[in-house]
């Protein structure tokens, strides 16, 4: 079962991080060729939860669901996060420290 968690900003929105599969396209498609097969880290940040997800699922992301709070987002995902235009990160897990976060279109390019 994937993990995530997530963080309720003062604003009133959130921050959803969850540790998903790599959807099919592989490393090939995932836009970082370094990449290695294995699960992703993404970032969703959005006005509730459920909008989150619906993010994720609009993207063909089907499956996603959040239970519970195991894998909260840290301090560093946060800011990551509301510093993109699009509030939609991921990276490969575990955290590399070179690996910087991708843009969701780079992982499900191809897909």
């Amino acid at each position: 079962m994937p993990g995530g968690g997530f963080v309720k900003l003062p604003t009133g929105s959130v921050v959803v991080a969850l540790t998903l599969p790599r959807p099919d396209s592989g490393p090939a498609g995932s836009g970082c060729p370094d990449a290695a097969d294995g699960p992703v880290r993404v970032l969703v940040h959005a006005a509730n939860r459920a909008r989150a997800l619906t993010r994720l699922r609009n993207l063909g992301m089907r499956a996603v669901y959040l239970r519970g709070n195991t894998q909260p987002p840290t301090p560093d995902e946060v800011t990551a996060v509301l510093h993109h235009p699009d509030g939609l990160l991921w990276r490969t897990v575990p955290d590399r420290a070179s690996e910087l976060w991708h843009p969701i279109g780079a992982l499900l390019r191809g897909a």
